[in-house]
Formats: C-alpha cells, structure tokens, sequence
C-alpha cells in the first residue's frame, strides 16, 4: 500500500490546477497581444512570464511595491496586471497604438501598479534601493520586489547599485534575475562573461538563492522570506521563449514579431504546457 504521506492532498492538487491554468491563460493572452500588435521582445517576455505571475499572485502584500528593470518585458506585465483585473481587455487591445497607456516600455503616470519609468537597463535596482532608502526614512512597511535581467548585469550602474544596498543593508530590497542567458546581441557568455551571477552576489554579501524560473511553487518558496538580516536576491533560470520550440534559447526572438503561421503554431504549444 503506498505511503498517504507521501500523496498530495486534494487542496494542493486543486491549487496547483489553477496555478497551471492561469498561466496557461495569461501565457495565450501574451502571445495573442503581441501578435495583434505585431511587436517582438516575445522571448524575454516569456521567460519573465511565471516569475511575475507567482510574485504578483502569491508573494506580494499591499504594501510592497514592484519595479521592472527589464522594461522590454513589459508585455509580461502587462498582461499580469490583466490577470488580476488591474487593466482591461480594451487596455490590451491598445498595446503599442498610439496613445496607449501600454507602451513598449513601462511609462510613469500611466498606470498606478507603474511607479517608474523603465527599460534603460541598468537603472532599476539603483530606482528600487532609493525606494527603499524612503521606505526607511518614513518608517512604512513593505517590500520592493526589482525583476531585472541578467544582461543588465554588464552595466556598472547596477553594480554600483548593489554597493549601496548592502551597504544600507537594504533588506527590504529584493533583487529577482531572470537568467535566460541571452541579451540582445548574443548570449550572456560571448558578452561579457561573468561566470556565476550568483557566487558573484554572494561575494558582495548577499543570501541568494537559486531557483527554476519557470516552477511557480519553487518560485513562490524562494521568495518567502522574512525578517531578513542581509540583503537577499533570487536568480531564476529561466528559458528565452519559454514554451515555444522555435524561440526558445533563440537570441533573434529578443526582436522578432511572429507570422500568422508562427502565431498558429506557439498557440498549439503554450495550449500543452
């Protein structure tokens, strides 16, 4: 007879259901949003994608605040906030017109979930710490969650960020890298190869830990934390063009918009996940 301890017990079965299919959902609703737009940026909106919906669904408090270093992944929040009823079908429907409050690149005073301009890489932790600095100097609670890149780690701004976060001993200041191993003009290594973006965070005095970007229920462990008594930083490895075959791990989908065909095709396979 097995073990009933080892089952999982109907409740996390029915959760982790649903956790499936809103990814799912909002995974269709990225990819049918940029295909009416016929915009690109699909691949590191994709492996951005499961990190945003189990921060913004399952981590985040009132109080916590969020910024998007990586602003070409603003289709992936766009479409978080869609999820959770913070934008409308007809605000999806007008990403990247004219006019749009849903620009290709988060703009400030658009959207209220939107606290800065981003997309500039290298200016998000530096944004988030000053955050977090005020947070401090007013004595308000919450978190600052920063979702950045791991190409942005090529930019001394960011460095020059952590420096100052550990420093404070910013521990309100959490760092979330979505470490797909490519950025716009090839992979990470034939840039400017850093080695292990964790150790080296971990040099600098951080706690980090290391997860699958694309595991919502390891995603969601990683980033309980509390009562920290160091800065602390979660590196995610994650897939470009997650859940579609002919973009995944390809640099060209940091640019490319889809063909009809391309369309049918990631459709059928985001379906399957």
């Amino acid at each position: 007879m097995a073990d009933p301890g080892n089952r999982v017990s109907t409740p996390d079965l029915r959760q982790e259901v649903a956790v499936k299919e809103l990814h799912r959902r909002v995974r269709l609703r990225l990819l049918r949003m940029h295909y009416e737009s016929g915009v690109g940026h699909l691949g590191g909106n994709l492996s951005a994608l499961d990190l945003l919906l189990t921060l913004h669904h399952r981590v985040m408090r009132k109080d916590d605040l969020f910024i998007l270093s990586k602003g070409h992944a603003a289709g992936a929040l766009y479409v978080t906030l869609w999820s959770l009823g913070r934008l409308s079908e007809e605000d999806l429907l007008q990403f990247h017109r004219d006019h749009t409050r849903l620009v290709g690149h988060p703009q400030a005073d658009a959207i209220p979930e939107i606290l800065l301009a981003t997309g500039s890489l290298g200016h998000g932790l530096g944004l988030s710490a000053g955050l977090g600095i005020g947070k401090r100097l007013r004595g308000e609670p919450g978190r600052i969650f920063c979702l950045m890149s791991d190409g942005e780690w090529n930019e001394g701004s960011t460095w020059e960020s952590l420096i100052f976060l550990v420093h404070h001993r910013l521990v309100s200041v959490i760092p979330i890298i979505d470490l797909n191993g490519l950025q716009g003009f090839g992979t990470t290594a034939e840039v400017a190869d850093l080695g292990c973006l964790a150790d080296k965070l971990r040099g600098f005095g951080l706690e980090v830990r290391e997860v699958d970007g694309h595991d919502p229920e390891a995603i969601r462990c990683a980033l309980q934390v509390e009562e920290l008594t160091r800065p602390f930083a979660v590196v995610a490895r994650t897939i470009k063009g997650h859940g579609v075959s002919f973009m995944e791990n390809r640099m060209e989908w940091h640019y490319l918009p889809m063909s009809a065909e391309q369309y049918a095709q990631a459709v059928a396979e985001a379906k399957r996940l």
